[in-house]
């Protein structure tokens, strides 16, 4: 095995890693967003590249999410292949006419005729200290839009394989960044490569109970089975990578081995992904495969706060995990 196949690097880097590539392949390959240039990005992920394409391939955007992200779309349309950049994703509020009434849509209203590929990155997630107007888990809400897909790497590998990926959609691309996850290192292959769209990957394989997880609670998640390996119960992990489109019959599949499920996400628990997994199980034929109830455990039904005690207590932990799951392991339906 040769050093670039083990090297590591962090989740960050292999983000900027995968957008200097594309940026050198395809010269339709332009970076948007507010303070990406000679700043390098709220999470410093843009770094140098605004001096090694210029500042007309690298994009000082205005103070302005709904027109940002409204350029985007335009040049999308007219066959360049931006990636915009909220600060955090959060902002992505103030442009949901853009992803949600134009980008989302085109398409299917001109029949095939005209594509929008777009690709949004989106910074979220709480344990920065940024309190609730910049740490929220918002992807669910994209994900209930169809014409959108929505991907949430949780390793370097799949940061940049699935950003290379997105490069290659035709269709508008939200990728969701866990903040925590940006220092996170990994084993990250040179070159160019791509991690399919839509699959989720089996991170731990057990036959007591699933945990399906996304973003920094797959880290969490595969803590906690560590911890429960102690107890006897073994957990398959599974990281659902993709939002939408949802790779339900991995899910099923693991139901039916294990019996048992626990949905872990970041998002507020009501209405959550969570709600759409359990749905997927209950309405396919793994439900009769089911020992115990299915158990959503997300976050709290608070806005995230800005105390780091009340803050980590708004959303899932390892012992929550390990608790849910040593609960629901001795539970029967």
């Amino acid at each position: 095995m040769t050093d670039s196949a083990i090297r590591e690097i962090s989740f960050s880097q292999a983000i900027y890693e995968a957008m200097a590539l594309a940026m050198e392949a395809d010269e339709r390959v332009i970076l948007m967003g507010e303070d990406i240039g000679v700043y390098g990005g709220a999470f410093q992920v843009t770094g140098d590249l605004v001096h090694r394409f210029g500042p007309e391939r690298v994009i000082d955007t205005p103070i302005s999410e709904l027109g940002g992200a409204g350029v985007a779309v335009g040049a999308a349309l007219t066959g360049m292949r931006p990636i915009f950049e909220f600060q955090f994703s959060d902002f992505a509020t103030l442009a949901m006419e853009q992803i949600v009434n134009q980008a989302a849509k085109m398409r299917y209203m001109l029949g095939g005729e005209v594509s929008v590929p777009v690709i949004m990155r989106l910074p979220c997630g709480s344990g920065s200290g940024a309190a609730a107007q910049h740490s929220q888990s918002l992807e669910a809400w994209f994900a209930h839009v169809p014409g959108l897909k929505v991907i949430e790497p949780t390793t370097p590998y799949d940061a940049k394989g699935m950003l290379l990926a997105a490069l290659e959609q035709n269709d508008p691309v939200l990728i969701f960044e866990h903040k925590l996850l940006y220092k996170m290192k990994g084993h990250v292959p040179e070159g160019h490569y791509t991690v399919p769209i839509g699959p989720s990957e089996t991170r731990r394989q057990g036959k007591d109970v699933t945990i399906v997880a996304t973003a920094i609670m797959v880290a969490r998640a595969l803590e906690a089975a560590v911890i429960l390996e102690g107890e006897n119960i073994d957990v398959e992990v599974i990281d659902l990578r993709t939002l939408r489109p949802m790779d339900t019959e991995s899910i099923i599949a693991s139901v039916k081995r294990t019996s048992r499920l626990l949905c872990v996400y970041e998002g507020v628990k009501t209405l959550g992904i969570g709600a759409e997994i359990s749905a997927a199980i209950v309405e396919s034929d793994a439900f009769g495969f089911l020992d115990a109830p299915v158990i959503r455990l997300g976050g709290q039904e608070c806005p995230i706060p800005y105390s780091p005690g009340l803050e980590r207590a708004s959303v899932p932990q390892v012992d929550d995990i390990v608790r849910c799951a040593r609960d629901l392991v001795r539970r029967k339906i």
